[in-house]
């Protein structure tokens, strides 16, 4: 399987930390992560490729002007104030998307950046525009007639909306390939296995009937993002019904897992879709600091295979899984499992 990363440029963003019960501390979303991502493809002899650039285009296509603008000027605008903090992060927010756009830096920020996950640093916008060519990479192999690709994308995508960042994510790398694979097929159905719900793919294609979105993720009742990832979210206007979410009880194990994602399967097979991007999360590892779910190691393996079953081209775009001892070994499961089951 083709792996598309950069680590030279991914590995630059790096967060101080993120607020959590009112209290500020280390950021999970480290570099060290895609160091332990890329053990885990050399232990399954994956050929590492680096992506090529692709321009804004690409993002684009699922991301507004104001926004890219924002992301990628607005270091630089910070800095020019001596005062000024290394990273941004947002003190205020608009109480609605239709307030006035502004023209201050922080207030830019809070109009585009929902919680105190995100904060963008010197590099946050290099290494997030190569998370994204990562993922428009993977989009072309398979669209040039890869059976699968798999996209280290670090930093991470699905909950970002258009215009709006949050939790880790400031570009969404799924979203973008999705989009991508639209040039050559009609349907595409994006998976999301990840821990979280992916609120923010959800909210691009909301109103979409060309793209569905599936989501399988701990219950946000009480769990990050909280406002999105209920099962009565099921799509608005054209894209009623192209909106599937399956929110899992706490501690969910493999058993549960497996049964909630057969029956989600179920309606991407009835979709139809010509390609399918996963969204993969290895967060919902029973021993990922997180905590909400408990997938093991070889359940990965099941997950992976239950997808390749599908029988599609397929996109494997990286969202969470944080630090801890089986991170690489959760990915080689996956892969290993992915390829096994389309030899």
């Amino acid at each position: 399987m083709k792996v598309f990363a950069d680590q030279a440029h991914q590995a630059l963003h790096d967060p101080s930390g993120y607020l959590v019960d009112g209290v500020m501390q280390p950021n999970p979303e480290q570099p060290e992560r895609m160091e332990r991502l890329l053990a885990g493809v050399a232990a399954g002899g994956h050929e590492v490729i680096a992506p090529a650039d692709h321009g804004l285009a690409p993002l684009a296509a699922v991301h507004s002007p104001a926004y890219i603008k924002f992301l990628s000027t607005i270091h630089k605008r910070w800095s020019r104030n001596p005062a000024t903090a290394p990273e941004i992060f947002p003190n205020i927010h608009p109480d609605r998307r239709t307030a006035s756009y502004p023209t201050s830096a922080i207030a830019q920020t809070g109009f585009h950046v929902a919680d105190m996950s995100c904060p963008i640093g010197e590099h946050t916008w290099d290494s997030a525009r190569w998370s994204a060519n990562c993922a428009v990479s993977a989009a072309q192999a398979v669209e040039a007639g890869d059976p699968m690709a798999y996209a280290l994308c670090r930093p991470p995508g699905h909950h970002c909306f258009s215009d709006l960042a949050g939790g880790f994510c400031y570009l969404n790398n799924s979203a973008i390939a999705a989009q991508y694979l639209r040039k050559t097929h009609d349907r595409v159905a994006i998976i999301d296995v990840d821990l979280h719900h992916g609120n923010g793919t959800q909210g691009i294609f909301y109103e979409r009937s060309d793209v569905y979105t599936m989501s399988i993720h701990a219950d946000p009742d009480r769990f990050y993002p909280f406002f999105w990832g209920h099962a009565h979210e099921v799509g608005e206007g054209a894209g009623h019904g192209y909106n599937l979410n399956i929110p899992l009880p706490r501690g969910t194990a493999d058993d549960g897992f497996m049964k909630g994602l057969a029956g989600g399967l179920e309606d991407i097979k009835a979709f139809a879709p010509g390609a399918v991007v996963i969204a993969l999360g290895l967060d919902a590892y029973e021993n990922d600091p997180f905590g909400g779910l408990s997938v093991s190691t070889p359940g990965f393996a099941v997950m992976a295979k239950m997808l390749a079953d599908l029988g599609l081209p397929t996109v494997i775009v990286q969202e969470g899984g944080y630090l801890c001892d089986e991170l690489g070994d959760n990915l080689h499961s996956f892969l290993t499992g992915f390829e096994e089951a389309r030899a």
